[in-house]
């Protein structure tokens, strides 16, 4: 098994600490996240794969015998994806990072078109696309670096971690708050705010399954509930974040923050169909200034939305014409 030091970078090296927080993931499934990053053209002193056991109910190690080689194997109590992110935050030692689910995979030439990004492009992060089909495109789009407050500012982005490969110093001290779903959502846009050339590509480089079992098929009323308080304890924090921020970087993560109101509110809706919780969730939102949503040029679909929440016949119509949804979008 590894052991861990100090890596140093030549020209056009990379060195990328993967993490992969795993809980009672398929062997299999777990194999063949591993299998996709050791694939990858990177030499073995260019990477690191750090896999965190979070209290799985039986041991992954026995069954990696063969990679015991590659990884550094982590097993930890269970205290949910926040807290095993963490812990690989803590272990790693290599330039770059990169997060995997244990039960997800990397696409080999897509996402070594985001090493190259990185490699060549001198940024600070690169995001791309993920998918849940094979095979995928070969051909790729990509944006000139910008800052991640212009990027904020400019465009919707996607919240996913996993969605990202980043300069391990950009974030700081910057930490997944533990506990909470939407994680993602919370930690994202604070780590853009520090990248100062960030590089867009529509590569898709992450193959993501939607399998039973996974956070966003549960069909558990009460799952769904706590991921709604969740995700609007996330905008409240970024809210209040937002306030403490210079001009640019304010208005980057208001645009984020309206974002996910705005998500938040279709989630309700879809959800729970209750009329009653969303005038309670709306009068929350509204003693924080967060609603009626801010009238801002963002997106068409932002504008249409924000319409129809405006007034009470608008919102009795997405009640009774949003499809009813049984996970999240």
């Amino acid at each position: 098994m590894q052991t861990q030091q100090n890596h140093t970078q030549g020209d056009g090296q990379v060195f990328i600490s993967f993490i992969i927080p795993a809980y009672n993931v398929p062997t299999d499934m777990l194999r063949q996240c591993l299998d996709s990053i050791k694939a990858l053209s990177l030499r073995p002193y260019e990477r690191e794969i750090i896999v965190v056991d979070d209290g799985s109910d039986l041991p992954f190690i026995s069954a990696l015998t063969e990679y015991q080689d590659d990884i550094i194997y982590i097993r930890k109590a269970n205290g949910g994806l926040s807290t095993a992110r963490n812990m690989g935050i803590r272990m790693t030692t290599g330039a770059y990072i990169q997060f995997i689910d244990g039960d997800d995979m990397l696409i080999r030439a897509p996402y070594e078109h985001v090493i190259d990004l990185i490699r060549y492009g001198k940024s600070d992060l690169v995001m791309f696309h993920h998918t849940d089909k094979l095979p995928v495109k070969m051909d790729y789009n990509d944006n000139d670096p910008i800052s991640g407050t212009e990027l904020m500012r400019s465009r919707n982005i996607h919240g996913t971690a996993c969605g990202m490969l980043f300069k391990r110093t950009v974030m700081g001290s910057l930490q997944f708050t533990p506990g909470i779903y939407h994680e993602d959502e919370e930690f994202t846009p604070q780590l853009l705010l520090r990248a100062e050339r960030v590089i867009t590509t529509d590569a898709k480089a992450y193959f993501y399954r939607r399998h039973a079992g996974t956070i966003t098929t549960s069909n558990d009323m009460r799952s769904r509930l706590k991921r709604l308080s969740d995700a609007k304890g996330v905008i409240l924090r970024l809210n209040t974040l937002a306030s403490t921020l210079p001009a640019q970087e304010r208005m980057a993560m208001q645009r984020r923050t309206a974002q996910l109101t705005m998500d938040y509110i279709y989630n309700i809706i879809t959800q729970t169909k209750s009329e009653h919780y969303l005038k309670r969730r709306l009068e929350d939102l509204r003693r924080e200034g967060l609603f009626p949503l801010p009238d801002r040029d963002y997106t068409t679909k932002y504008k249409w939305f924000r319409r129809m929440t405006n007034t009470s016949a608008g919102l009795k119509m997405l009640l009774h014409t949003l499809p009813y949804i049984n996970r999240e979008r």
